[in-house]
Protein backbone atom coordinates (compact mmCIF):
# COMPACT_ATOMS: atom_id res chain seq x y z
CA UNK A 1 0.00 0.00 0.00
CA UNK A 2 1.60 3.32 -0.84
CA UNK A 3 0.27 6.86 -0.85
CA UNK A 4 -0.92 7.26 -4.56
CA UNK A 5 -3.23 3.74 -3.78
CA UNK A 6 -6.69 5.52 -3.95
CA UNK A 7 -9.33 5.13 -3.24
CA UNK A 8 -9.60 5.13 -0.16
CA UNK A 9 -12.12 4.15 2.06
CA UNK A 10 -13.38 2.18 5.76
CA UNK A 11 -15.82 -0.58 6.34
CA UNK A 12 -17.53 -1.46 9.26
CA UNK A 13 -19.41 -4.62 8.31
CA UNK A 14 -21.83 -5.55 11.32
CA UNK A 15 -25.15 -7.75 11.76
CA UNK A 16 -27.61 -5.61 10.51
CA UNK A 17 -26.05 -2.60 8.54
CA UNK A 18 -22.77 -2.14 6.47
CA UNK A 19 -21.07 1.71 7.07
CA UNK A 20 -19.01 2.99 4.64
CA UNK A 21 -16.55 5.87 4.83
CA UNK A 22 -15.39 7.16 1.76
CA UNK A 23 -12.35 9.87 1.55
CA UNK A 24 -12.97 12.27 -1.64
CA UNK A 25 -9.12 13.76 -2.51
CA UNK A 26 -9.44 16.92 -3.90
CA UNK A 27 -8.94 17.27 -7.78
CA UNK A 28 -5.64 19.22 -7.22
CA UNK A 29 -4.14 15.97 -5.21
CA UNK A 30 -5.31 13.26 -7.00
CA UNK A 31 -1.57 12.66 -7.73
CA UNK A 32 -2.12 10.43 -10.93
CA UNK A 33 -2.71 10.05 -14.80
CA UNK A 34 -4.86 7.90 -17.26
CA UNK A 35 -6.61 5.23 -16.54
CA UNK A 36 -6.35 5.61 -13.05
CA UNK A 37 -7.38 8.96 -12.99
CA UNK A 38 -10.73 8.31 -14.88
CA UNK A 39 -11.37 5.39 -12.55
CA UNK A 40 -11.34 6.97 -9.71
CA UNK A 41 -13.15 10.63 -11.26
CA UNK A 42 -15.80 7.46 -12.67
CA UNK A 43 -15.89 6.24 -9.15
CA UNK A 44 -16.16 10.06 -7.32
CA UNK A 45 -18.50 10.97 -9.76
CA UNK A 46 -20.87 7.70 -9.06
CA UNK A 47 -20.87 8.43 -5.47
CA UNK A 48 -21.29 11.68 -4.89
CA UNK A 49 -24.16 11.93 -7.86
CA UNK A 50 -26.32 9.70 -5.51
CA UNK A 51 -27.54 10.16 -2.67
CA UNK A 52 -29.92 6.84 -2.88
CA UNK A 53 -28.05 3.88 -4.38
CA UNK A 54 -30.79 1.62 -5.50
CA UNK A 55 -33.81 0.64 -2.67
CA UNK A 56 -31.50 0.28 0.23
CA UNK A 57 -28.18 2.45 -0.06
CA UNK A 58 -27.87 5.92 1.34
CA UNK A 59 -25.39 8.64 1.75
CA UNK A 60 -25.72 10.57 4.75
CA UNK A 61 -25.01 13.93 3.22
CA UNK A 62 -26.20 16.08 5.87
CA UNK A 63 -22.76 14.06 7.65
CA UNK A 64 -20.35 14.99 4.89
CA UNK A 65 -17.11 16.50 6.69
CA UNK A 66 -15.16 18.49 4.27
CA UNK A 67 -11.22 20.16 4.61
CA UNK A 68 -9.79 16.90 6.08
CA UNK A 69 -6.44 16.10 5.73
CA UNK A 70 -5.69 12.43 5.51
CA UNK A 71 -2.15 10.68 4.33
CA UNK A 72 -1.21 14.01 3.71
CA UNK A 73 -3.82 14.67 1.34
CA UNK A 74 -7.01 17.23 1.37
CA UNK A 75 -10.50 16.31 0.90
CA UNK A 76 -13.75 15.37 2.08
CA UNK A 77 -15.26 12.50 4.47
CA UNK A 78 -18.58 11.43 3.28
CA UNK A 79 -20.91 8.55 5.03
CA UNK A 80 -22.57 5.93 3.29
CA UNK A 81 -24.87 2.55 4.95
CA UNK A 82 -26.98 0.18 3.76
CA UNK A 83 -28.26 -3.39 4.75
CA UNK A 84 -25.88 -5.84 5.32
CA UNK A 85 -28.04 -8.33 3.73
CA UNK A 86 -27.90 -6.77 0.53
CA UNK A 87 -23.92 -6.76 0.93
CA UNK A 88 -24.39 -8.95 -2.98
CA UNK A 89 -25.63 -5.76 -4.64
CA UNK A 90 -23.18 -3.59 -3.17
CA UNK A 91 -20.30 -6.38 -4.41
CA UNK A 92 -21.95 -6.23 -7.90
CA UNK A 93 -21.72 -2.31 -7.81
CA UNK A 94 -18.31 -2.18 -6.68
CA UNK A 95 -17.28 -4.42 -9.33
CA UNK A 96 -19.28 -2.88 -12.54
CA UNK A 97 -17.01 0.48 -10.93
CA UNK A 98 -13.49 -1.48 -11.47
CA UNK A 99 -13.03 -0.77 -7.72
CA UNK A 100 -10.40 -3.79 -7.25
CA UNK A 101 -8.65 -2.25 -10.40
CA UNK A 102 -7.86 0.47 -8.51
CA UNK A 103 -7.22 -0.57 -4.61
CA UNK A 104 -7.04 -4.29 -4.63
CA UNK A 105 -7.09 -3.76 -0.12
CA UNK A 106 -9.49 -2.18 1.80
CA UNK A 107 -9.30 -1.99 5.81
CA UNK A 108 -12.36 -3.37 7.16
CA UNK A 109 -13.80 -4.16 10.90
CA UNK A 110 -16.99 -5.51 12.06
CA UNK A 111 -18.21 -9.36 12.12
CA UNK A 112 -18.98 -9.30 8.88
CA UNK A 113 -15.51 -8.07 8.08
CA UNK A 114 -14.68 -11.92 8.72
CA UNK A 115 -17.81 -13.47 7.29
CA UNK A 116 -17.63 -11.90 3.69
CA UNK A 117 -14.18 -11.98 3.51
CA UNK A 118 -14.76 -14.74 0.75
CA UNK A 119 -17.21 -12.53 -0.99
CA UNK A 120 -15.01 -10.06 -1.28
CA UNK A 121 -12.16 -11.92 -2.79
CA UNK A 122 -13.94 -14.21 -5.37
CA UNK A 123 -16.57 -11.42 -6.60
CA UNK A 124 -14.14 -8.12 -6.19
CA UNK A 125 -10.27 -9.90 -6.20
CA UNK A 126 -10.20 -7.37 -3.11
CA UNK A 127 -8.34 -8.52 0.07
CA UNK A 128 -10.05 -7.06 3.41
CA UNK A 129 -8.05 -6.27 6.03
CA UNK A 130 -9.63 -6.74 9.07
CA UNK A 131 -9.03 -4.74 12.24
CA UNK A 132 -10.77 -5.00 16.02
CA UNK A 133 -14.27 -2.99 15.73
CA UNK A 134 -13.92 -1.53 19.06
CA UNK A 135 -10.86 -0.46 18.98
CA UNK A 136 -11.61 1.56 15.61
CA UNK A 137 -14.67 2.84 17.19
CA UNK A 138 -13.09 4.21 20.07
CA UNK A 139 -10.56 5.44 17.20
CA UNK A 140 -13.07 6.65 14.83
CA UNK A 141 -14.84 9.00 17.80
CA UNK A 142 -11.65 10.42 18.70
CA UNK A 143 -10.70 11.72 15.02
CA UNK A 144 -13.99 12.69 13.78
CA UNK A 145 -14.40 14.92 17.33
CA UNK A 146 -11.15 16.39 16.05
CA UNK A 147 -12.53 16.91 12.66
CA UNK A 148 -16.31 18.29 13.95
CA UNK A 149 -17.84 21.42 15.72
CA UNK A 150 -20.10 20.31 18.32
CA UNK A 151 -20.08 16.85 17.12
CA UNK A 152 -21.25 15.89 20.91
CA UNK A 153 -24.40 17.00 22.60
CA UNK A 154 -27.17 16.19 25.25
CA UNK A 155 -30.62 16.90 25.53
CA UNK A 156 -32.20 19.47 28.27
CA UNK A 157 -35.39 20.27 29.64
CA UNK A 158 -35.75 16.08 30.81
CA UNK A 159 -38.53 17.29 32.82
CA UNK A 160 -40.43 17.86 30.05
CA UNK A 161 -38.93 15.75 27.07
CA UNK A 162 -41.47 17.10 24.79
CA UNK A 163 -39.83 20.23 25.00
CA UNK A 164 -36.25 18.44 25.28
CA UNK A 165 -33.76 20.06 22.61
CA UNK A 166 -30.41 19.71 21.82
CA UNK A 167 -27.50 21.57 23.13
CA UNK A 168 -24.05 21.23 22.18
CA UNK A 169 -21.10 19.54 24.50
CA UNK A 170 -17.95 20.55 24.30
CA UNK A 171 -15.65 17.28 24.83
CA UNK A 172 -12.07 18.18 23.97
CA UNK A 173 -10.90 18.98 27.40
CA UNK A 174 -10.78 17.35 30.26
CA UNK A 175 -12.55 14.24 28.13
CA UNK A 176 -11.01 10.73 30.02
CA UNK A 177 -12.21 8.93 31.40
CA UNK A 178 -16.05 8.47 29.59
CA UNK A 179 -18.66 5.10 29.07
CA UNK A 180 -19.09 4.43 25.42
CA UNK A 181 -22.45 2.36 24.80
CA UNK A 182 -22.25 1.23 21.44
CA UNK A 183 -26.22 -0.17 19.99
CA UNK A 184 -25.98 -1.82 17.04
CA UNK A 185 -27.37 -5.08 16.27
CA UNK A 186 -26.62 -5.56 20.16
CA UNK A 187 -24.96 -3.95 22.73
CA UNK A 188 -21.43 -3.66 24.22
CA UNK A 189 -20.21 -1.49 26.49
CA UNK A 190 -16.77 0.10 27.25
CA UNK A 191 -14.76 2.09 29.59
CA UNK A 192 -12.15 4.37 27.92
CA UNK A 193 -9.47 5.60 29.97
CA UNK A 194 -7.58 7.57 27.33
CA UNK A 195 -7.18 7.24 23.43
CA UNK A 196 -5.29 4.16 23.25
CA UNK A 197 -6.33 2.20 27.18
CA UNK A 198 -9.74 1.11 27.08
CA UNK A 199 -11.52 -2.49 27.61
CA UNK A 200 -15.54 -4.22 27.29
CA UNK A 201 -16.53 -4.43 30.41
CA UNK A 202 -20.37 -5.69 29.49
CA UNK A 203 -22.91 -5.50 26.60
CA UNK A 204 -26.33 -6.79 26.01
CA UNK A 205 -28.01 -9.16 23.16
CA UNK A 206 -30.70 -7.03 23.09
CA UNK A 207 -30.15 -4.32 20.95
CA UNK A 208 -31.13 -2.63 17.70
CA UNK A 209 -31.57 -5.82 15.87
CA UNK A 210 -34.31 -7.02 18.82
CA UNK A 211 -36.21 -4.02 18.52
CA UNK A 212 -36.50 -4.52 14.53
CA UNK A 213 -37.25 -8.42 14.79
CA UNK A 214 -39.55 -8.04 17.46
CA UNK A 215 -41.46 -4.99 15.78
CA UNK A 216 -41.27 -6.80 11.93
CA UNK A 217 -42.70 -10.07 14.04
CA UNK A 218 -45.50 -7.80 16.03
CA UNK A 219 -46.57 -5.35 13.66
CA UNK A 220 -45.34 -6.81 10.34
CA UNK A 221 -43.00 -3.85 9.71
CA UNK A 222 -40.67 -4.45 6.85
CA UNK A 223 -37.50 -1.58 7.94
CA UNK A 224 -36.04 0.38 10.91
CA UNK A 225 -37.48 3.27 9.45
CA UNK A 226 -41.36 2.09 9.69
CA UNK A 227 -40.91 0.81 13.22
CA UNK A 228 -39.85 3.97 14.39
CA UNK A 229 -42.16 5.86 12.39
CA UNK A 230 -44.90 3.58 14.16
CA UNK A 231 -43.29 4.16 17.60
CA UNK A 232 -43.46 7.84 17.38
CA UNK A 233 -47.49 7.47 17.47
CA UNK A 234 -47.73 4.71 19.59
CA UNK A 235 -48.86 4.52 23.37
CA UNK A 236 -46.97 2.34 25.24
CA UNK A 237 -48.77 2.52 28.62
CA UNK A 238 -51.93 0.69 26.83
CA UNK A 239 -48.86 -2.42 26.20
CA UNK A 240 -46.67 -1.81 29.74
CA UNK A 241 -47.76 -2.50 33.29
CA UNK A 242 -46.92 0.55 34.66
CA UNK A 243 -46.60 0.74 39.08
CA UNK A 244 -49.47 2.60 39.64
CA UNK A 245 -51.28 -0.16 37.58
CA UNK A 246 -49.95 -1.88 40.94
CA UNK A 247 -49.78 0.12 44.12
CA UNK A 248 -52.35 2.88 42.02
CA UNK A 249 -50.03 5.69 42.25
CA UNK A 250 -46.80 6.39 43.47
CA UNK A 251 -44.33 3.47 45.49
CA UNK A 252 -43.33 5.91 47.29
CA UNK A 253 -41.56 4.14 49.86
CA UNK A 254 -38.70 3.14 47.46
CA UNK A 255 -39.05 6.91 45.46
CA UNK A 256 -40.76 4.92 42.07
CA UNK A 257 -43.07 7.21 40.67
CA UNK A 258 -46.55 5.41 39.27
CA UNK A 259 -45.91 6.37 35.61
CA UNK A 260 -43.03 4.14 36.07
CA UNK A 261 -42.82 0.56 33.65
CA UNK A 262 -43.09 -1.90 36.35
CA UNK A 263 -43.66 -4.95 33.58
CA UNK A 264 -42.48 -4.31 29.94
CA UNK A 265 -45.80 -6.13 27.86
CA UNK A 266 -47.13 -6.61 31.27
CA UNK A 267 -50.93 -5.82 30.10
CA UNK A 268 -50.49 -8.20 27.05
CA UNK A 269 -51.40 -11.31 29.10
CA UNK A 270 -55.46 -10.03 29.27
CA UNK A 271 -57.14 -10.80 26.11
CA UNK A 272 -59.43 -7.75 26.50
CA UNK A 273 -55.67 -5.63 26.53
CA UNK A 274 -54.87 -7.11 23.53
CA UNK A 275 -57.74 -6.40 21.72
CA UNK A 276 -57.54 -2.43 22.35
CA UNK A 277 -53.71 -2.12 21.20
CA UNK A 278 -52.44 -0.90 17.94
CA UNK A 279 -49.34 -2.12 16.04
CA UNK A 280 -47.90 1.41 16.99
CA UNK A 281 -48.34 0.76 20.36
CA UNK A 282 -46.29 -2.42 20.29
CA UNK A 283 -43.61 -0.75 18.37
CA UNK A 284 -43.58 2.05 20.90
CA UNK A 285 -43.53 -0.44 23.53
CA UNK A 286 -40.68 -2.42 22.00
CA UNK A 287 -38.78 0.50 21.47
CA UNK A 288 -39.00 1.97 25.23
CA UNK A 289 -38.37 -2.02 26.02
CA UNK A 290 -35.28 -2.27 25.01
CA UNK A 291 -34.28 1.51 25.55
CA UNK A 292 -34.91 0.83 29.44
CA UNK A 293 -33.11 -2.30 29.37
CA UNK A 294 -29.49 -0.51 28.04
CA UNK A 295 -30.60 2.21 29.63
CA UNK A 296 -30.66 0.57 33.30
CA UNK A 297 -27.08 -1.81 32.12
CA UNK A 298 -25.37 1.25 31.08
CA UNK A 299 -26.44 3.10 34.26
CA UNK A 300 -24.95 0.34 36.26
CA UNK A 301 -21.36 -0.12 34.16
CA UNK A 302 -21.09 3.72 35.07
CA UNK A 303 -21.64 3.61 38.71
CA UNK A 304 -19.28 0.32 39.17
CA UNK A 305 -16.82 1.94 37.48
CA UNK A 306 -17.43 5.59 38.88
CA UNK A 307 -17.53 7.18 35.70
CA UNK A 308 -20.26 10.27 35.32
CA UNK A 309 -20.45 10.54 31.49
CA UNK A 310 -21.86 8.57 29.49
CA UNK A 311 -21.35 8.13 25.33
CA UNK A 312 -24.40 6.68 23.18
CA UNK A 313 -23.28 5.73 20.04
CA UNK A 314 -24.52 3.44 17.11
CA UNK A 315 -27.34 3.14 14.31
CA UNK A 316 -29.94 2.43 16.68
CA UNK A 317 -29.97 6.02 17.35
CA UNK A 318 -29.97 7.29 13.73
CA UNK A 319 -33.14 9.97 13.88
CA UNK A 320 -34.33 8.10 17.24
CA UNK A 321 -35.21 10.97 19.20
CA UNK A 322 -37.11 8.59 21.20
CA UNK A 323 -34.50 6.60 22.38
CA UNK A 324 -32.25 9.21 23.30
CA UNK A 325 -34.36 11.28 25.23
CA UNK A 326 -35.35 7.97 27.41
CA UNK A 327 -31.77 6.92 27.74
CA UNK A 328 -31.46 10.81 28.91
CA UNK A 329 -33.80 11.13 31.33
CA UNK A 330 -33.31 7.47 32.87
CA UNK A 331 -29.11 8.84 33.11
CA UNK A 332 -30.44 11.69 34.95
CA UNK A 333 -33.18 10.86 37.54
CA UNK A 334 -32.01 7.27 38.71
CA UNK A 335 -28.25 9.13 39.39
CA UNK A 336 -30.24 12.26 40.66
CA UNK A 337 -28.13 14.10 38.73
CA UNK A 338 -24.62 12.38 38.65
CA UNK A 339 -24.58 11.24 35.96
CA UNK A 340 -24.74 12.61 31.68
CA UNK A 341 -25.92 11.35 28.51
CA UNK A 342 -23.96 12.25 25.85
CA UNK A 343 -24.43 11.53 21.97
CA UNK A 344 -22.60 12.43 19.01
CA UNK A 345 -24.19 13.84 14.92
CA UNK A 346 -22.25 10.31 13.27
CA UNK A 347 -23.90 8.26 15.50
CA UNK A 348 -23.05 4.98 13.99
CA UNK A 349 -19.83 5.36 11.32
CA UNK A 350 -17.22 5.58 13.80
CA UNK A 351 -16.01 2.32 12.91
CA UNK A 352 -15.84 2.85 10.22
CA UNK A 353 -13.80 5.63 10.18
CA UNK A 354 -11.20 3.81 12.35
CA UNK A 355 -10.98 1.28 10.13
CA UNK A 356 -10.22 3.79 7.41
CA UNK A 357 -7.70 5.77 10.00
CA UNK A 358 -5.93 2.28 10.24
CA UNK A 359 -5.75 2.55 6.29
CA UNK A 360 -3.79 5.99 7.15
CA UNK A 361 -1.46 3.92 9.19
CA UNK A 362 -0.57 1.32 7.03
CA UNK A 363 0.09 3.51 4.87
CA UNK A 364 2.84 5.64 6.74
CA UNK A 365 4.48 1.85 7.92
CA UNK A 366 4.51 1.27 4.71
CA UNK A 367 6.67 4.68 3.72
CA UNK A 368 8.56 4.49 6.97
CA UNK A 369 9.74 1.03 5.67
CA UNK A 370 8.42 -0.91 8.52
CA UNK A 371 5.81 -2.71 6.49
Amino acid sequence: MNKACLPWFGLDIGGTLVKLVYFEPCNSQLNCEGQEKVGLEAMQDFIKSNIHYGENGTRDEVLAIKNVVLGGREGHLHFIRFPTDVIENFLVIAKELHASVLNNKVCATGGGAFKFEKDFREVLGVQLVKYDELECLIHGIHFINSCCVHEFYYWNNLHCLEKSEKVPYDFTNDSYPYIVVNIGSGVSILSVESAEKFSRISGTSLGGGTFLGLCCLLTGCESFEEALSMAEDGDSTKVDKLVRDIYGGDYTKFGLPGDLVASSFGKMNCEENRSLVSNKDLARAMLVTITNNIGSIARMCAVNQKIGRVVFVGNFLRKNTIAMKLLSYAMDYWSKGTLKALFLKHEGYFGACGALLELMTRMKAHEDGRS
